[in-house]
């Protein structure tokens, strides 16, 4: 049953954004008292920087509907909870997702905690995601949003009941069109925004420019599948499992098509290549899965049911077990993973939790 609520105190996270403008305009209109907060987080110095043009749009938006405005300062959060983990997965050998760990650590997490001490009963975002409340059991649950360009619940999967039954995503039952009519509806002053791309807060973003910042690389070779020598890389930390550029062949031949990363080695600093992505080289249908999180609060480890391995990549089937208190998913054909890699489970259009393949 979707979540009805009583008039309640609501906070949202205004971005500056279209989304979360017509998040705040909804929960207005329906009656609630809306609160909005922009969150300021860290941003590199060597990046250009938007956070104070972002809050003038939102402030414009909490001017415009006639309520509060705040700023949280979650720099502190933001730094350590996301960009310390990038990097350091990075440096690792991993590929992380920060925009994960960004709902995770400062918008349910840092955000959620300052707005519920300060009176708030729900925060609200832009997000494209559905909650949903068993009246029986009282367990909150969510799905995916309605609109399939849009959905957002392949970042959302560490939240869990607390987050849940304390979150509104207004957006969730809309299609991207109909919000944009509804920012003009509601005469909002940023009805015309495009919408924002990239990292969470620190937007576009050129990943390898911005490790090389933080980690120390050093050039390693690039091999073939038979440990031949054929080119150079940068520096191991900065590629991820089938990527196909960034890298330079030195050996190459009149008929050469173009060749993904199968494997990294970290230790050695080597990066092996070859000219099929499909190939058997690196596959698995067995990962096994950190951090896990079950939304609803109980693992699902018998049935079937399905996964993505990246944002809007297809649902695969899969099965879940527990094996010595190691959570392990297992795909019906091989493919390849990459360590650090959010792998996100669904029963139906429900997202029922998730992990990070170790």
């Amino acid at each position: 049953m979707t979540q009805k609520l009583q008039r309640k105190t609501v906070f949202v996270g205004l971005s500056g954004g279209v989304d979360s403008a017509v998040s705040a305009a909804l929960l207005k209109e329906q009656g609630h008292t809306v609160v909005g907060v922009f969150i300021k987080t860290w941003h590199p110095d060597f990046l250009p920087c938007t956070w104070k043009e972002d809050r003038m749009d939102a402030m414009r938006v909490a001017a415009h509907l006639g309520i509060p405005f705040l700023t949280f300062d979650l720099e502190e959060a933001y730094k350590k909870g996301v960009a310390e983990y990038l990097i350091r997965e990075y440096a690792a050998g991993r590929t992380p997702n920060p925009d994960v760990m960004c709902n995770k650590e400062v918008k349910f997490g840092a955000f959620l905690a300052r707005a519920l001490e300060a009176g708030a009963d729900y925060v609200a975002t832009g997000h494209y995601a559905r909650v949903f409340v068993d009246l029986k059991t009282k367990t909150a649950h969510f799905s995916e949003g309605v609109d399939p360009a849009k959905d957002q619940s392949y970042f959302l999967w560490t939240l869990g009941q607390h987050e849940l039954s304390h979150t509104l995503f207004p957006l969730g039952s809309m299609k991207k069109t109909e919000v944009r009519k509804l920012a003009q509806k509601f005469g909002l002053p940023n009805a015309e925004r495009k919408d924002s791309q990239g990292v969470c807060f620190i937007g576009q973003l050129d990943m390898k420019e911005f490790l090389k910042r933080f980690i120390k690389i050093k050039r390693g070779d690039v091999i073939d599948e038979l440990g031949v020598v054929i080119g150079e890389h940068e520096g191991v930390e900065l590629y991820t499992l089938g990527e196909r550029h960034g890298f330079t062949i030195t050996k190459k031949t009149p008929h050469d098509h173009p060749y993904y990363i199968v494997r990294k080695n970290i230790e050695v600093n080597t990066i092996t290549v070859t000219h099929e992505v499909s190939t058997e080289e690196g596959t698995h249908t067995e990962y096994v899965l950190d951090e896990v999180n079950w939304t609803g609060g109980t693992p699902v480890t018998s049935e079937k049911i399905e996964a993505r391995i990246r944002y809007h990549g297809d649902r695969i089937p899969v099965t879940v077990r527990t094996q010595e208190n190691t959570t392990i998913v297992v795909f019906a054909e091989p493919l390849r993973v990459a360590s650090g890699q959010s792998v996100v489970l669904y029963r139906g259009t429900e997202c029922i939790g998730g992990g990070v393949v170790r």
